[in-house]
């Protein structure tokens, strides 16, 4: 309704929702913006929901540019600080579940986070019979009230009263747009991730050095490859949050998409309320690509200038014996002869030494291209039988990235052996749910079961449901530590 009174362009550069609820649950289905389509045409014509919401599929997904605009958060009415200086605010059927001394609180709350002149929104069944000094009924029929001004609430300090009194409007509108601004500009890349692991902000320069999408603002940290290339940071933003101090990471080596290297500082830092609760994490990304090569450099000059003296100095100490040497040429020349002559009986036996170590070299390179072709016939053995075999053979290493995919997982899922490898395991879109297996993946990993079978249903590539026997070995290395684990997929029945 906003963006269509206002025009779209209007709403995304003047309007920033704050979207709150206590369920977390709630928060994530919110989260990503998707409805049955039955349920949107229902609620709006179908131009209106042609023009903010995309089809996908039997849903509609709303529109990704106009999603940047809201900001989901959990938020409890009752314990955590309101969110300052609202235009509007908007709480229906919420009030009416609670007493009325919770609702004098909440409403001294909804008194202090709106800015002069802001309006409050209730349910239909809501009225305000018990605080009619903080809010002014506009349109009773609708629930609508505007705040009452110069009312200083129990809940709100007089020097952050008085404060809030004494700012301009016109100061007060422009803040959130010169913090995003401030935020959006900065020479450093950051990325903002919420206490639950999810990205809820990036700046433009970290969109632009990881190819970060607006639909990928909302979306769990864990999924995006940022989390784990070119550094883990899930581990990093555990110990930040935990120890409540930032962890830095110096010197990180990034594999950019055209080849080059380039190499980050890392900044981890916790973001605490004003109570000391912990609300997330900002994750600093500093390009030194730039000093690195300059300290290279240097340090490449440095050792140069410190061969350059000791050459000098030789230099000089040979200098100072080249009269010692002119003067004992003669005695020297006399013995060259002697010494020409023991040469060659030296030359003789090393001569011997070279065709005894030539014969060495010629049988190791024998030897070595016997194994070479034991390798490679053991190699094609190897593969003629997982070609051969009529299960799925899957192998994962300790991150759960394939390292082998045979010919039968190919026909079940219909993805190659190439388009797999080194891929994680749990992030492929196949027939299988692979989620449910990230569980029994880490027991058998971690040694806590030698074999495990798992029967579950799936689809397979010509989407037909299928029921499946899932196998689960660990994978070890000449009786080692396990390096992963061998999965076999055994399709039971149609």
């Amino acid at each position: 309704m906003m963006a269509e009174a206002m025009g779209v362009e209007a709403f995304r550069k003047r309007v920033k929702i704050y979207a709150t609820d206590a369920d977390e649950e709630a928060l994530n289905q919110a989260r990503q913006g998707s409805y049955p389509i039955a349920d949107i045409l229902k609620a709006m014509p179908a131009d209106l929901s042609n023009k903010y919401f995309e089809k996908a599929g039997q849903r509609y997904v709303f529109h990704p540019e106009l999603r940047r605009s809201i900001i989901f958060g959990r938020h409890d009415l009752l314990q955590d600080a309101p969110i300052s200086r609202l235009n509007l605010l908007v709480c229906r059927n919420t009030l009416m579940y609670l007493n009325i001394e919770a609702q004098a609180n909440i409403l001294d709350r909804f008194h202090f986070a709106l800015r002069d002149g802001g309006f409050l929104f209730l349910g239909k069944a809501e009225m305000l019979f018990s605080n009619t000094r903080l809010f002014m009924p506009l349109d009773l029929k609708h629930r609508i009230f505007s705040k009452v001004s110069n009312i200083r609430t129990r809940g709100q300090p007089p020097a952050v009263s008085d404060q809030l009194q004494g700012e301009s409007q016109e100061s007060q509108g422009l803040m959130p747009a010169l913090q995003e601004l401030a935020f959006d500009t900065l020479p450093l890349a950051q990325i903002l991730v919420s206490n639950d692991g999810h990205m809820v902000q990036a700046n433009e320069r970290a969109r632009s050095l990881f190819s970060l999408k607006p639909r990928d603002v909302g979306r769990p940290l864990q999924d995006m490859e940022l989390s784990y290339r070119p550094a883990e940071l899930r581990s990093l933003i555990d110990q930040a949050n935990s120890e409540r101090r930032p962890i830095s990471l110096p010197n990180v080596e990034r594999v950019q998409p055209g080849g080059g290297i380039q190499y980050l500082d890392l900044l981890v830092s916790p973001l605490l309320g004003s109570k000391g609760e912990l609300l997330g994490a900002s994750i600093t990304f500093a390009d030194i690509s730039r000093f690195q090569k300059l300290r290279t450099d240097l340090n490449n000059t440095r050792q140069e200038l410190e061969t350059a003296y000791e050459e000098l100095q030789s230099t000089n100490e040979e200098l100072q014996t080249t009269n010692e040497e002119l003067q004992s040429t003669v005695e020297e020349l006399e013995t060259t002869n002697e010494e020409l002559q023991s040469t060659n009986e030296e030359m003789e036996t090393m001569n011997e030494e070279l065709q005894s170590t030539n014969s060495e070299l010629q049988t190791l390179n024998d030897e070595l291209q016997q194994r070479t072709e034991s390798y490679l016939t053991t190699n094609l053995f190897l593969q003629s039988i997982l070609v051969s075999i009529q299960v799925g053979v899957v192998a994962v290493d300790k991150d759960f990235s394939i390292r082998i995919w045979n010919k039968r997982s190919e026909d079940l899922w219909g993805l190659r052996e190439d388009e797999v490898k080194n891929t994680s395991l749990l992030s492929l879109d196949i027939g299988l749910p692979v989620e449910k297996l990230a569980g029994p993946l880490l027991d058998v990993m971690n040694g806590k079961t030698e074999h495990l079978k798992l029967p579950m249903a799936a689809t397979n590539r010509r989407g037909q449901p299928i029921q499946c026997l899932l196998t689960c070995t660990p994978l070890t290395e000449s009786g080692k530590e396990r390096q992963g684990v061998v999965l076999l997929i055994e399709e039971t029945s149609h």
